[in-house]
């Protein structure tokens, strides 16, 4: 949930991970029983049986890897007989902090969940759901995708390594700096592998992402060991080419790391490496605390340049791009800190917190944004121009100089809240991860309204649209065109995604884009 986060490494070469050569034997010898039972699959590891409901197919908990702590993941151990996959697996270790979360020290957490349409037959466009959480928290069930599957797509999701056992980097321990995209990486080839079997078309793989996830699947596209894993990418509140936002360098990822090691018994002994690797989880955990967002490192045979720059060089998979942000992104922000404190921000804070925030941009930033109403609502609507609007739509521009790219910003002011959650200040409006109840089944927020499950409707249709095609366009909606970089004249073409007509947005004047993009004036 918070605003920077993710990606990860991953496995530089097919040949080591063993996953490919094993799923290919493993499915030379289905049991014919599945063909007759829609609850049974025959995956590269075993035979497993899942829940069928009247619009839906789900298996949960299917291992896709394993693998030892600070270690790259290895092929799953295969299992005889019948797997129940009818509730979720363990998620994987992660301290307390945010609602999107559950505290856990399991480490064999390197599981996925598969839904499927119920009746329909031929080969369907998959969708891989890569949850956010900071590269800190989450699990890939709190996302129920049953909407967003019953008419046409295969959506899965999986659990991957997060915070100090995936991001903890050290020089005695090789494969450490970013093992949640090798994870995320070996659940796509497991995809690649399997999921024919549940009636997904393998060679039709979109990956998809909001916030954390966002920007994995940016070191995806970055990642010349995921070419050829996914056709098509979906990034949700990721602007993942704002410069040094979305990876480390060697030296930063280890002066982090070194800062964290200090703080455990590893640090005075002579292996640090085999004293992490047999560290308890929870003194792991308690080292490495819940306020860091981390990064995977660059200068890798998986991440060879760091994201922003392949991005701008090209150096990435050219795939089709759906890139998005949501409009009122830090609302989201600044009412969990009103949260926190049980009272609003005060109206004597704002100018503080703006030079704190802008430093010598101070000045120009408090005459471009006087104080409004609301403290929080006024610090809300600057920091989501900075730090989310434009350095999104400048991703859209990059991406759009190498591949097919499309832009869009949730704009929903009228939003479901959390659940059980005091009545913020101020409407949270489109906040952070306000679209994702939208297109998925979430006990996090309030109950969708009938106006919002109808955007929400149409949002799935598009994506889902996206994910078979390339192309969200269709089903009687306002044409959606490319955004290319060369539309600076007139204005790209933000869609702008509400419940009346989708038409594009006033993007560059009502986020302040000159300003923010070439400096204070």
């Amino acid at each position: 949930m918070k605003k920077v986060a993710l990606a990860g490494l991953g496995i530089a070469l097919l040949a080591t991970s063993g996953l490919v050569v094993q799923a290919s034997s493993a499915l030379t010898a289905p049991d014919p029983s599945t063909a007759r039972d829609p609850s049974l699959v025959h995956t590269s590891g075993g035979v497993v049986r899942g829940t069928v409901g009247s619009r839906v197919r789900s298996f949960q908990g299917i291992p896709y890897a394993k693998a030892a702590r600070f270690a790259a993941p290895r092929p799953a151990d295969r299992w005889r007989g019948v797997r129940d996959t009818t509730k979720p697996g363990k998620w994987c270790a992660q301290p307390a902090g945010l609602p999107i979360g559950k505290p856990s020290t399991d480490e064999d957490c390197l599981n996925l969940n598969v839904t499927t349409p119920v009746g329909k037959s031929g080969k369907r466009p998959v969708i891989v759901w890569v949850h956010g959480g900071s590269m800190m928290f989450g699990m890939g069930h709190l996302y129920g995708p049953d909407r967003l599957a019953a008419d046409g797509a295969i959506v899965v999701s999986m659990n991957y390594r997060l915070g100090a056992t995936s991001f903890l980097t050290h020089p005695g321990l090789p494969d450490s700096g970013g093992l949640a995209q090798e994870d995320q990486r070996a659940a796509l080839r497991w995809v690649r592998q399997n999921i024919a079997r549940f009636g997904g078309d393998a060679s039709n793989v979109t990956l998809m992402g909001e916030s954390g996830g966002g920007y994995s699947v940016c070191g995806h596209l970055a990642s010349p060991a995921s070419k050829g894993l996914f056709q098509r990418a979906i990034i949700q509140s990721a602007p993942c080419g704002a410069p040094g936002g979305a990876s480390r360098t060697r030296a930063e990822a280890r002066a982090e790391s070194n800062k964290v090691i200090g703080k455990t018994r590893c640090a005075t002994v002579s292996d640090v490496a085999d004293c992490l690797r047999k560290l308890p989880i929870e003194d792991l955990l308690a080292a490495y605390g819940t306020h860091r967002e981390p990064r995977p490192v660059s200068g890798t045979r998986s991440l060879p340049l760091p994201v922003d720059q392949a991005l701008r060089k090209g150096r990435i998979n050219r795939v089709p791009v759906l890139v998005g942000v949501n409009h009122d992104e830090e609302n989201g922000m600044i009412l969990g800190q009103e949260l926190a404190t049980h009272k609003p921000m005060p109206a004597n804070a704002y100018e503080p917190a703006v030079r704190q925030e802008f430093g010598r941009r101070a000045d120009a930033v408090l005459r471009r944004y006087p104080l409004g109403s609301s403290a929080g609502r006024t610090l809300a609507k600057v920091k989501t121009d900075a730090i989310w609007s434009v350095p999104t739509l400048n991703t859209a521009r990059v991406l759009s100089r190498w591949t097919p790219t499309r832009m869009y910003e949730f704009a929903d002011q009228k939003t479901p809240w959390f659940k059980d959650t005091a009545t913020p200040s101020f409407p949270p409006a489109a906040q952070h991860m306000a679209e994702l109840p939208y297109l998925f089944d979430l006990a996090l927020f309030e109950r969708l309204s009938d106006g919002q499950a109808a955007l929400g409707n149409r949002m799935i249709g598009a994506w889902r649209r996206f994910a078979a095609t390339g192309d969200p366009n269709g089903a009687g909606e306002t044409a959606w065109p490319r955004l290319t970089d060369s539309q600076g004249r007139t204005g790209w073409h933000v869609q702008s995604l509400t419940r009346g007509t989708w038409k594009r947005a006033d993007f560059l004047k009502d986020h302040h884009y000159r300003f923010w993009n070439t400096g204070s004036r």
